[in-house]
């Protein structure tokens, strides 16, 4: 008898927003296909066509793994395919895409022992931050905080009206590398300035007021030690500002890099994208909205 699967489509997602390091996130509508099916066997087995197997693998046993241990059942083997349109090492939460479509399916398959809220912080706890898990699963903006082992988090719709140029280059930056850029300490007036705009930016997200967002999105904290990895991300930025977006910011731990718009999107893409033509870097950009379902999941 055929064995049960289940599919789980995830949406991509840019964290931090600038200053709101580790803490701030927003789904795209950009996703990513899970499909997990139970097999005879105890191997996790990636059966889609990854560039880094044995990563790709790595990374899918160890979310199954979690999920076991934090529901405690018997642990039993699934062959998972990811399919979609998040790049990995990108910047856009490809890998949260695969560890909460993993343990969202099998959470499915085993009569769904865990609630949201423990998903999220298994998710997180599997990230180090929850700042792409929460939009991830909610959708919408959400700023997220770990405390104490439980992930506090509010969410936000945002209107499509509000769009995101999103510009990915054709390379990737691993977040373990990117991490390693950043320092131990930073001075007090540098973390002063990110508290300031991080506050200014959830309050107008929870009141709608965008226009208001332009000039906020400038950060002291991890993108000034990122750009050695990314050094075309202020003229990125300016670029799209000039052309009419509200700000921008590097998506995650990069290359990607976002422009936020209330109009003349298509002016801000092209004007993003000339500056790494000029480069001679390859980079298609997208004009996306946010996600505002998140996680959802289909049994098959």
């Amino acid at each position: 008898m055929r064995k049960p699967s289940v599919t789980v489509r995830v949406p991509a997602s840019t964290s931090n927003l600038g200053p709101g390091f580790d803490t701030l996130g927003l789904a795209l509508k950009l996703h990513n296909q899970i499909s997990l099916r139970e097999t005879d066997t105890l191997e996790i087995e990636r059966v889609d066509d990854q560039r880094n197997c044995a990563a790709a693998n790595a990374l899918s046993r160890e979310a199954a793994a979690a999920f076991f241990a934090r529901a405690k059942l018997k642990p039993y083997g699934a062959q998972i395919e990811v399919k979609g349109e998040v790049p990995a090492a990108s910047g856009l939460g490809s890998s949260v895409t695969v560890r909460l479509g993993i343990v969202s399916a099998l959470n499915e398959l085993n009569g769904r022992p865990l609630g949201a809220a423990t998903l999220l912080e298994l998710v997180a706890g599997l990230e180090g931050h929850p700042d792409n898990a929460a939009p991830a699963l909610f959708g919408g903006f959400v700023v997220a905080a770990q405390i104490g082992g439980t992930v506090h988090y509010r969410r936000f719709s945002v209107p499509a009206t509000l769009k995101f140029v999103v510009c990915c280059p054709d390379y990737e930056v691993a977040t373990e590398k990117s991490r390693a850029f950043l320092p131990k300490q930073v001075p007090l007036r540098d973390a002063v300035a990110n508290l300031n705009r991080t506050a200014l930016i959830t309050a107008i997200f929870a009141t709608g007021e965008y226009a208001l967002l332009r000039g906020l999105f400038d950060d002291k904290l991890h993108q000034p030690y990122r750009q050695k990895l990314i050094p075309m991300l202020d003229t990125v930025i300016a670029a799209g500002v000039e052309a009419g977006a509200l700000g921008g910011w590097l998506s995650g731990s990069g290359p990607s890099i976002v422009c936020v718009t209330e109009h003349a999107e298509r002016a801000v893409a092209e004007a993003m994208a000339g500056v790494y033509a000029k480069l001679r870097i390859r980079c298609q950009p997208h004009i996306l909205t946010a996600d505002n379902d998140g996680m959802r999941v289909k049994r098959s």
